[in-house]
């Protein structure tokens, strides 16, 4: 590797792990940027049940969990970053290489995405950025010495789990969160591509063990940046 890959490669870490990202995608936007208006009741004044926010609008509580689920999808860029960073070292394959810095511009995207509705949200990204950014470097590389077939077969199942967490995230944002519910819908979508690409590619299945390993880390990856 040159020093001038050197030099990019820390600085794509260094941006991944401060939150300093690009997209080159604009933010997705909900299907219906405008929501109905409420219905009146018969004195001729809106109705809303007790305790719930108008359409587009969010009650402290939903705002703190969107938020939360949104550090967590922020937190699973930061380690796709990392994860295509490492295979993109491990692989000797030019093909590979390519596919994988693709893979990782899109997620840089997603990475950009979720910054920001953190911020719209007034919550912040985890404070355990580096710790998860140097475990998913680590685990990437791991993954790489065991040959491209491996490597793409991780990179296929940690999507296919991305997707289903994804899944849960949607079933749990609140309904008025329309931004939040287009990024994560964008970002799934994306995800599964990715998957496919890496499974067209030539990964294999990995073993049970191995997947479910990786469940469980997850687990306690996604229940500990909802917080932190």
């Amino acid at each position: 590797m040159t020093l001038d890959e050197l030099i990019t490669e820390f600085d794509r870490g260094l941006r991944s792990m401060t939150g300093v990202s690009r997209m080159t995608r604009p933010m997705p936007l909900p299907a219906a940027a405008q929501p109905e208006a409420p219905a009146l009741t018969a004195e001729g004044t809106e109705s809303a049940e007790a305790g719930e926010s108008a359409p587009g609008e969010l009650t402290p509580a939903e705002r703190a969990h969107a938020a939360g689920l949104m550090r967590v999808n922020h937190v699973g860029e930061v380690c796709a970053q990392a994860l295509y960073q490492a295979q993109k070292l491990a692989t000797r394959s030019p093909t590979l290489k390519v596919a994988f810095a693709q893979a990782a511009l899109e997620e840089e995207d997603h990475l950009a995405w979720t910054a920001r509705r953190l911020a719209a949200l007034d919550s912040r990204p985890s404070l355990l950025n580096p710790l998860w950014y140097a475990g998913a470097m680590a685990i990437g590389l791991a993954a790489g010495r065991f040959g491209d077939k491996v490597s793409l077969g991780f990179m296929a199942e940690t999507e296919r789990q991305v997707e289903h967490h994804l899944d849960s995230h949607l079933e749990s944002l609140p309904p008025a969160d329309l931004e939040s519910r287009a990024v994560v819908e964008q970002m799934r979508v994306d995800e599964i591509a990715h998957a496919k690409s890496a499974t067209d590619a030539g990964g294999i299945e990995l073993p049970l063990p191995v997947r479910s390993l990786m469940r469980v880390a997850s687990k306690v990856m996604t229940r500990t940046a909802y917080y932190i």
